[in-house]
């Protein structure tokens, strides 16, 4: 059969679980060591993909247009401003040691740095990458792929200057001001003063267009650096030992810019001097200086608690998790959703709660006791209430073909038992009357026997049963599918569906997880309530008439970013009948092409594709320019009432890069903050975009224009050091970044971590 290249087409012109903007957590075991993570271990079914960064680039990047509105990037001021340059000595007074230098700086003037710092226009991308990717002079395969047609691009830029805070003592877990790094993370030493110097971070060998682990070091080696403390001889000490530390590192830069000058015959040496940058030191009491006075930069206060006033990528996700995997009903008294907090007001609204984990058990017998328990449980006539926990096998975990027929019965009466709990009903009970009391296939009154040996009517209350997992979809997708067919009566293919687009919940299912529902299905729907009078063949119709789609599924579906925008994979986009019974109506492919059978694409309408091309995952290639025309696209099907599938190869850097950039115009937030909502709603698998897509999204900012002032999803309403909003020459907001790009990229290495393998 034919098969044909999607072609590009002319194109018509949300009650965080915990923590809040003021709640205080107490950080426990948090670990500043790099080779440690301070977050729990990994969601075991979690994982990063690989992404190809295709062929070495034979032409040279095309740079993308200064981003729009910023007015000082239009060759005025071709280097970022700051505060803190040059160090006037009557406002930071200076220390002497030799030939090394220090400054003093106060409180006030390190809040009024860091927002002066957040207001000013980053270097265009092109003036930075490749050298953030981290191009070690020993790397020859980073170095071939990066650098072989530009030797400039191997110096480290002049066009930066950064501001790095640095706690003196180390210690993260208290005290901690926005963005605040431990001296290891950037600084070798060796208890000598005058001896210390930056870290050697850019790999030694390997190929990565992700190394956000090093860009804390290359904004320390880039910028001025805050030394601050309650210790004075501590952060003295420490102070002189980043002011040799940078001294040496500017030598060794002015070094290599002059050996370059004379390489290519230039007598303009003093166009490339290395730009000076300072060391400052601040000592003083941390709680009065800072946690009553200037709050809004405080990440963990002296109690060592999580003030909720700058953002924590790791808090951030999970309350974007929260928000989209909150409980829901999806059969009468069956609820689906997140595993609730232990001993709280939302898991006291359950009577019988069940856990789907990789540890979990099929437990029919447990299920069986709980009317049991509640037949004998009659105490002065009111019925006991007792609230049951139990768990469940995760999807993924009983395998086909390898599972036996007792799995199979095990999940099977588990529907069963579950659906009698919930209806308040008994395997020989088949209604209930006006009082509550069962009656049995005749119309009887069912009876029981009781303890002392006498008889009474059965009378069962309907209860509220939860199937729960860590995010609320992964372990928990293959019960509640099942589920869903037993007791609606729909086939596994319509169940799957309609529990996603009309019942509003995401999953996550294994090939497994498919083979062994499509096994069970008919029994699950020959012993459904509902299918009750159906007959054999009618049943086994229903079973045999699969959609199209549904040959070959792997039990992923597209992941929904907004009501109107889905992100998937290459796999995803080559299903158009999926597509098609998910609401999706167009399709965005990013650098690959969907490949379609002979007349699908007319079918589909051309008009409904838009295909972006010349973009690798290589970390050179840019996107920037291509992101009004892909926003436009998306903007088109939603008010059309269609919905936009946004692919590439694997789903996870270049078409997540364009719903980050529609999520932050969409809802007017920061970068950092689209992308945890993004990467909670990619699902299983974690987003990576590589380097030079995070930073232009962060560039994304200023052509937006955002600012966590105005920002309508940021409830912290920071203020600037006179506590008044600052206005741009316009007299409106200002831009403002709510992160700096070295405090990003060490958050999303730390969130990485645990599930990297």
């Amino acid at each position: 059969m034919a098969t044909i290249a999607l072609s590009r087409p002319i194109l018509p012109q949300q009650h965080p679980r915990s923590l809040s903007a003021t709640a205080t957590i107490t950080l426990e075991n948090i670990s500043t060591n790099p080779q440690q993570s301070q977050h729990p271990a990994a969601v075991p079914n979690k994982h990063i993909p690989v992404c190809p960064p295709g062929p070495v680039p034979q032409e040279g990047p095309s740079t993308p247009p200064p981003s729009p509105g910023s007015k000082e990037y239009n060759g005025h001021h071709p280097h970022p401003q700051s505060l803190l340059y040059p160090p006037s000595p009557s406002q930071y007074p200076r220390l002497q040691a030799g030939h090394l230098s220090l400054y003093k700086i106060t409180a006030p003037q390190i809040v009024a740095a860091l927002d002066h710092l957040a207001r000013q226009p980053l270097p265009d991308p092109s003036q930075v990458f490749p050298w953030l990717h981290g191009l070690h002079p020993f790397n020859q395969v980073q170095q071939a792929f990066f650098a072989a047609r530009k030797r400039a691009q191997r110096r480290t830029p002049t066009c930066l200057r950064n501001i790095t805070l640095v706690k003196a003592d180390g210690d993260l877990t208290v005290s901690r001001l926005k963005g605040a790094v431990a001296p290891h993370e950037f600084l070798h030493l060796d208890g000598t003063r005058g001896t210390a110097e930056f870290l050697e971070i850019d790999p030694r060998e390997g190929f990565s267009v992700r190394n956000f682990q090093i860009q804390t070091a290359k904004a320390a080696m880039t910028g001025d650096i805050i030394v601050y403390g309650e210790d004075e001889g501590l952060v003295r000490k420490l102070g002189w030992d980043v002011a040799a530390a940078q001294q040496k590192w500017r030598e060794k830069q002015q070094l290599a810019t002059t050996a370059h000058s004379h390489g290519h015959g230039g007598g303009h040496q003093h166009h490339h001097q290395f730009p000076r940058y300072n060391t400052f030191v601040w000592v003083g009491d941390f709680a009065a200086e800072f946690d009553d006075k200037f709050p809004e930069v405080v990440s963990v206060n002296s109690r060592g608690e999580l003030t909720g006033r700058v953002l924590d990528f790791f808090h951030q996700e999970r309350r974007e998790m929260y928000e989209m995997s909150l409980a829901s009903e999806v059969a009468e008294n069956v609820w689906l959703g997140p595993t609730p907090d232990q001993g709280g007001e939302e898991e006291a609204g359950f009577d019988v709660l069940i856990e789907c984990s990789d540890f979990g058990r099929l437990n029919v017998e447990a299920l069986r006791g709980v009317l049991e328990t509640e037949e004998h449980g009659e105490q002065g006539g009111e019925m006991k209430k007792q609230q049951v926990f139990l768990d469940f096998p995760a999807s993924g975990s009983i395998l086909a073909p390898t599972w036996s027929h007792a799995e199979a019965d095990g999940i099977l009466e588990t529907c069963k038992w579950v659906w009698h709990i919930a209806h308040g009903t008994h395997p020989f009970t088949v209604s209930m009357d006006e009082d509550g009391y069962g009656n049995d296939a005749n119309g009887n009154v069912a009876m029981v026997e009781t303890a002392d040996g006498t008889t009474r009517p059965l009378k069962l209350r309907p209860r509220k049963v939860l199937f729960h997992c860590a995010d609320g979809y992964t372990e928990s997708t293959m019960l509640g599918i099942a589920y869903y067919s037993f007791a609606t009566g729909r086939p596994i293919p319509d169940a799957w569906l309609h529990l996603h687009t009309h019942m509003g919940r995401n999953f996550f299912a294994y090939a497994s997880d498919v083979a062994l529902l499509t096994a069970i299905a008919p029994r699950l729907l020959q012993e459904s309530p509902v299918m009750q009078g159906r007959s054999l063949s009618e049943i086994t119709q229903l079973v045999n008439d699969e959609p199209k789609w549904f040959t070959g599924f792997d039990g992923s579906l597209p992941s929904r970013i907004l009501p109107y925008m889905y992100l998937g994979n290459l796999t995803h986009a080559n299903n158009p009948d999926l597509l098609r019974s998910m609401g999706i109506g167009q399709m965005l492919s990013v650098g690959e092409t969907a490949m379609w059978r002979d007349g699908e694409l007319d079918e589909w309408g051309v008009e409904n594709t838009c295909v972006v091309q010349g973009v690798q995952d290589n970390g050179i290639d840019p996107l920037t320019e291509e992101f009004a025309r892909c926003l436009d696209f998306i903007e088109r099907g939603r008010r059309n009432g269609v919905a936009t599938l946004v692919h590439c190869r694997v789903g996870v850097s270049r078409s997540a890069t364009i719903c980050i950039a529609e999520v932050m115009q969409r809802l007017n937030i920061s970068f950092p903050r689209a992308y945890c909502f993004v990467r909670a709603r990619r699902l299983n698998v974690i987003i990576q975009p590589h380097l030079r897509f995070a930073y232009e999204l962060l560039k994304w900012e200023e052509t937006l224009g955002i600012s966590p002032d105005t920002n309508p999803n940021d409830d912290n309403n920071i203020k600037n050091t006179n506590g008044r909003d600052e206005v741009d020459d316009d007299g409106g907001k200002g831009f403002k970044r709510e992160l700096e790009w070295a405090e990003i990229a060490r958050e999303i290495a730390l969130m990485n971590r645990p599930y990297t393998r």
